[in-house]
């Protein structure tokens, strides 16, 4: 036979009924239902106050707070409020005990609860995180490797004109390759920089960066025209996490050596900061002896990158099983006759999906992955709030005979 199920309610009304029948005393009931005595009075009064629903649980809410902020006081923090709409607990709380000063006003956390209360404050709409690849893990082993690239901070020279120092070095070697003082952060001013070191020193196979303007966007994937220029060059972008600059610290530690031998003070116009730069590059580079290699310097250890800057750009490829789409003009694709957001970043550029589920397909741009689309809602979504890195295969992002 099934087990028998019974509620509170149940229960309590068999205890009244049992009590009703005077058959056991209330002793004797209440050793049978498992409940205290001063219990069982109390429901055996509820009953008899407000029959079977008195039975029913009541609210444990208490009927008064002796703490509670007074009704007065409260009208007075709200007409303040309705008053002056853009002050917070302290300016009205200041101006009330102005007005007031004998009175014994709520503390500033009980004001924000008031307000917070009486929507007096208006909501603010959290902004979502961006997806992040992580920490980056990739050892430094052996030059152009990994490059590393920053911004130092901007200062001003003595004209008054800001100079944003550009600065590139080899993360292996910490050769100084570049050292630019430049008006702005545009990619229109970086990029040369970076034409030039490719020349100069060959391809690196990753250019590690932290997520500000020209390296990185908010767009999927965190690409930026420049590093989907890398990336169409064989060059994998590698990004630090947002507010750990420790992640680059060899970059960081270069830049206190710059910054104390270099711009204090600073020259008089951007023509002559850069020729003190280039002036520190070459004795940084030739001649400083750098403890973390063992007192040799930086161009004793570096050697060029046997990858050459190619003439023109080759395309990217996918390998046979990915559906290859190309994002147009409007930063979108077409989809099984639906039109799919992308990225502007990625407009006239071929990209890559492979089906992971029944309709569910993985994103990518050469290595990076850009997200996850689903082909019932028709959006390309950051999977789980991180950047995932597919495995490159020989063909990905290798540059052809010319750019």
């Amino acid at each position: 036979m099934p087990w028998l199920e019974t509620s509170l309610m149940d229960q309590r009304t068999q205890f009244i009924a049992d009590y009703q029948g005077a058959l056991q005393t209330v002793t004797e009931l209440a050793d049978r239902f498992d409940i205290s005595r001063k219990t069982a009075y109390k429901w055996i009064d509820r009953y008899a106050q407000g029959g079977l629903s008195g039975l029913s649980d009541r609210s444990r809410r208490p009927q008064s707070c002796p703490h509670e902020t007074a009704p007065a006081l409260v009208d007075a923090v709200l007409e303040a409020r309705r008053h002056h709409p853009r002050w917070g607990a302290k300016k009205l709380l200041r101006i009330l005990t102005r007005h007031d000063p004998l009175e014994t006003w709520p503390a500033r956390s009980t004001v924000c609860d008031l307000l917070k209360r009486h929507d007096l404050i208006p909501k603010t709409r959290r902004r979502p995180r961006l997806a992040h690849p992580g920490r980056p893990l990739t050892p430094m082993t052996e030059p152009n490797g990994i490059w590393t690239a920053d911004f130092k901070g901007q200062f001003k020279t003595r004209d008054g004109v800001y100079c944003y120092p550009l600065t590139l070095v080899d993360g292996f070697s910490r050769y100084l390759l570049a050292c630019q003082g430049l008006r702005s952060t545009a990619i229109a001013l970086a990029r040369p920089i970076f034409r030039r070191a490719f020349e100069e020193y060959g391809l690196p196979r990753i250019i590690r960066s932290d997520n500000g303007v020209p390296f990185a966007t908010t767009a999927l994937g965190r690409l930026s025209l420049l590093s989907v220029w890398w990336i169409r060059l064989g060059i994998y972008p590698e990004l630090i996490e947002p507010a750990h600059p420790e992640q680059n610290g060899r970059h960081e530690r270069m830049h206190r050596t710059l910054k104390a031998e270099a711009t204090r003070p600073p020259s008089g116009n951007l023509q002559a900061q850069q020729t003190r730069f280039n002036r520190f590059r070459a004795e940084y580079n030739d001649e400083r002896p750098h403890e973390a290699l063992d007192q040799e310097t930086p161009a004793s250890v570096y050697r060029a990158s046997r990858r050459e800057l190619p003439r023109t750009l080759a395309p990217v490829e996918y390998p046979g099983h990915f559906e290859v789409r190309l994002v147009s003009r409007n930063s979108g694709i077409r989809w099984k006759k639906h039109w799919v957001c992308v990225t502007h970043t990625l407009a006239g550029e071929y990209v890559g999906l492979e089906e992971v589920d029944d309709g569910v397909w993985d994103v990518y741009f050469g290595p990076v992955k850009l997200g996850r689309m689903d082909e019932r809602i028709l959006r390309i979504e950051d999977h789980k709030g991180r950047t995932v890195r597919r495995r490159p295969s020989p063909t990905d992002g290798e540059p052809a005979d010319a750019m």
